[in-house]
């Protein structure tokens, strides 16, 4: 019996077969350069260069030497209670600001998801502060929040309660609670719009099945609507989490930290000690640390979406 190899005819052929395969890798590879080439220059090559100089003592200086310090800045860190006030207060503004965003977006999305008249005008209405960047809605609510000629203290005066009248973002006692209000207003457009997308996913015969069996509104939302809803509710809330507690535009344009490090997030605090203090080696670290978290959080996300799946 002639075997494939000893047939000349076939080992021709997989010859040209072969080399066709080969030149098509090369081709795809070529194809997709021109897309990693940004994601490498622009989020690989940073990250790599961002760990490194959190094992160094790199500052601020055109000619200033770098040294190999090893575990030096993160044993300081370790010791650092503004840093570790920091990441309090962004726990605090993470947390209130996921939970009040996800709250409000669903009372919004089970308005929008009823057949009300203009409800296309109001779902544009309900994203419009999506659309709007975060310095603009910073600059926009600090205006609003201005002591002097801010729309809320002018509301105070007219409504005669002057003694409400205070500085929002200047004052120890309401300065984040005022920024996490700004915060869930600006976020609460896109967990509005993938709670609404989940509501439409869930089956109308469902509800009319509960319905006849005598559920009232309260109990049809609890038993059918939320469970329905639980995967879409774990995904976003995870993802507004991760977003809420990586967030450092719209703190920064509201308040730079202040008053007193009363709104001192994780990355400002990080954007302090490298662009004021110049300590960029130790501002690494935190960046550091910071990815850390942030990628255990999404660890912790998929393994649950995971288990969901399967």
């Amino acid at each position: 019996m002639t075997t494939v190899a000893e047939r000349p005819d076939v080992a021709r052929a997989d010859g040209p077969r072969a080399a066709r395969s080969r030149s098509d890798r090369v081709g795809i590879y070529l194809l997709l350069l021109p897309s990693l080439l940004p994601i490498v220059v622009l989020s690989v090559f940073p990250l790599v260069r961002g760990i490194y100089l959190g094992f160094t003592d790199a500052r601020a200086g055109r000619h200033a030497e770098v040294s190999f310090t090893g575990l030096a800045n993160y044993r300081e860190l370790l010791g650092d209670e503004l840093f570790w006030n920091s990441f309090k207060i962004g726990l605090l503004w993470a947390v209130g600001v996921t939970v009040l965003q996800f709250v409000l977006a669903l009372g919004l999305a089970l308005l929008l998801n009823q057949q009300l008249r203009f409800r296309g005008a109001a779902r544009v209405l309900a994203v419009v502060p999506w659309a709007m960047p975060p310095v603009v809605v910073g600059i926009l609510w600090k205006l609003v929040y201005h002591p002097d000629a801010g729309l809320l203290n002018e509301f105070f005066h007219r409504v005669g309660a002057d003694g409400m009248r205070t500085n929002w973002l200047g004052d120890f006692s309401t300065a984040l609670p005022a920024v996490i209000i700004v915060g869930v207003w600006a976020g609460m457009p896109q967990t509005t719009v993938v709670l609404l997308a989940g509501l439409q996913g869930v089956p109308r015969e469902l509800h009319e099945a509960a319905a006849v069996d005598g559920a009232g509104t309260w109990h049809r939302f609890r038993n059918v609507t939320l469970p329905a809803l639980a995967p879409v509710i774990v995904a976003i809330t995870s993802l507004d989490f991760i977003w809420n507690f990586n967030s450092f535009g719209l703190v920064y344009v509201l308040t730079t930290g202040g008053p007193g490090g009363k709104t001192m997030l994780p990355m400002l605090f990080a954007y302090e000690e490298a662009f004021r203090y110049g300590n960029y080696g130790y501002a690494a670290a935190l960046g550091n640390v910071m990815v850390v978290i942030i990628v255990a959080l999404l660890a912790v996300y998929l393994r649950r979406r995971l288990r969901e799946a399967n």
